[in-house]
């Protein structure tokens, strides 16, 4: 795996994706770019989500985390966040959705205005900038690690090149077709991170000469595939914290954000986009059950070889797969890893532009006006995009002098402060009917809530009695902005969106 081989996959992997860029983009303006003109077939978008919602972080991450049995995502603990998920989506298809298609949204934060008022909205389509950004950057900051280590280091290239050269080449193949194109490069990138799982899986299990229910008998009879912990309520890792921490993450980083449902949102009809989300949820809950299964193995098998692993959890599938699997498997795995960086990435860029240029710039509203002109709204979009490539390269830059964590953990936690108001203004907008908040103050709401949950999160163990809280700080934050919207807000006849 010499880094001529890699950046040589690379490059032609994305004339791939330049060619479904091409074919996709060939309708360049606004509304194919924001919402692919809702022609997007629904078992596309299923699959394709899958890959986009797994991303880089849960195909090197959960992986690798599997051997540490003191993280709160150590052993198969994770599942127990995955089963909470399949709550989350169906909260989604039959509570959110609904509300979106009935509404006919672009951006899902215009419902804020239309419930709440002018600075609502802003709030919360700021919310999902910072949100989508952290989480875009962290996901791509772990790849660029990756491909740091065993491609740019041998040319003394510096990781901030790395990090622009990868930039620069998911903005060329999304900058016509937008949304139109991801939802087909998303099919693409599930198809292979898919693919190198399944591979290296099978692989282990014909060096070690082990069947398939070999390697089911040697993960369950493992220290690693402990999937259930019910004793210590205090531990982070315990079954309901984890369970309705997972639900909650669902709907705030799917159902409450502009980049997952600009791809429902793209769906024929709300018919066709319910049967996305349910299909899309389980082929998701397999699909991480086999990339928990993967991690147990790849620890397996090092201790059966003798091999010592990186202290750093993140590079373990990295390091097996390059430098101790067959040249074919740590191709495909290169493949899978160059996948998983860009179906999240890619969309998110995307998302992030709609936001801005329907949320703040008020693009989707001047389209509408009688003279609209439609190239120089256009242009626009092409200058919003171009600095949201550059806002996420400078905030990969500062995780790569800042985290040392392992990302999938640091994801959640950061999660948990940034779409917490999210959570409560949606939670208040849609099931608290007779009262109306005061507009003005709900931006000072949403912004204490999280500096109240970074407190207590602190000082848990002190004033708790040695309580620690885990991702079930989302949902501690979504209840501080629901108590301040309730206290800011005033009874009224009911409210008819």
């Amino acid at each position: 795996m010499t880094p001529i081989l890699i950046l040589s996959l690379i490059a032609g992997y994305f004339a791939l994706l330049f060619v479904v860029s091409w074919i996709t983009g060939r309708d360049s303006s606004n509304k194919a770019f924001f919402i692919g003109n809702k022609q997007s077939p629904w078992y596309v978008v299923a699959f394709g989500m899958v890959g986009a919602t797994l991303s880089g972080v849960t195909f090197i991450s959960v992986p690798g985390v599997i051997g540490n049995l003191e993280s709160v995502n150590g052993a198969f603990s994770y599942m127990q966040v995955v089963f909470g998920y399949m709550l989350g989506y169906f909260v989604i298809a039959t509570v959110l959705m609904p509300l979106y298609y009935r509404l006919n949204l672009t951006s899902i934060y215009t419902y804020l205005e239309k419930r709440f008022g002018f600075w609502s909205y802003k709030t919360g389509a700021g919310f999902f900038l910072l949100s989508r950004t952290i989480g875009a950057s962290f996901r791509l900051y772990l790849i660029a690690l990756v491909l740091q280590l065993f491609v740019f280091d041998a040319y003394g290239i510096h990781f901030i090149f790395n990090v622009l050269f990868t930039l620069f080449l998911i903005w060329v193949y999304t900058m016509r077709g937008g949304i139109k194109t991801i939802v087909w490069t998303d099919t693409l990138q599930t198809t292979f991170m898919l693919l190198a799982v399944i591979t290296t899986v099978y692989w282990i299990g014909q060096d070690m000469g082990l069947s398939i229910g070999g390697l089911a008998s040697a993960i369950s009879e493992s220290q690693y595939s402990r999937m259930f912990f019910f004793e210590d309520i205090n531990a982070g890792n315990h079954f309901f914290k984890q369970f309705f921490s997972g639900a909650f993450l669902a709907i705030v980083m799917t159902g409450l954000d502009q980049d997952m449902m600009q791809k429902n949102n793209s769906c024929k009809n709300i018919g066709d986009a319910q049967k996305n989300m349910f299909t899309f949820s389980i082929v998701l809950l397999f699909m991480n059950l086999l990339f928990v299964s993967l991690g147990a193995l790849l620890y397996i098998y090092a201790n059966s070889k003798g091999i010592e692993l990186p202290i750093r959890t993140d590079y373990v599938f990295p390091t097996l797969a390059m430098e101790y699997f067959p040249p074919m498997v740590g191709i495909i795995f290169l493949i899978g890893l160059i996948a998983a960086a860009y179906s999240s990435a890619d969309s998110a860029l995307t998302a992030l532009t709609t936001s801005f240029c329907v949320d703040f710039l008020d693009l989707e509203k001047k389209a509408q006006a009688q003279n609209a002109n439609e190239n120089a709204l256009k242009q626009t979009r092409f200058k919003v995009h171009v600095g949201f490539t550059f806002v996420l390269l400078a905030v990969i830059m500062i995780f790569y002098y800042m985290l040392e964590q392992d990302v999938i953990s640091k994801l959640f936690q950061v999660s948990g402060y940034t779409y917490g108001p999210l959570l409560g203004l949606y939670t208040f907008g849609l099931f608290i009917k007779n009262r109306q908040v005061r507009d003005n103050f709900v931006p000072i709401i949403c912004l204490a809530a999280p500096v109240i949950c970074y407190l207590l999160n602190d000082n848990s163990e002190a004033w708790l009695n040695g309580y620690k809280f885990g991702f079930e700080l989302l949902i501690l934050n979504g209840l501080i902005t629901f108590i301040g919207l309730w206290l800011i807000s005033e009874r009224q006849q009911g409210v008819a969106v």
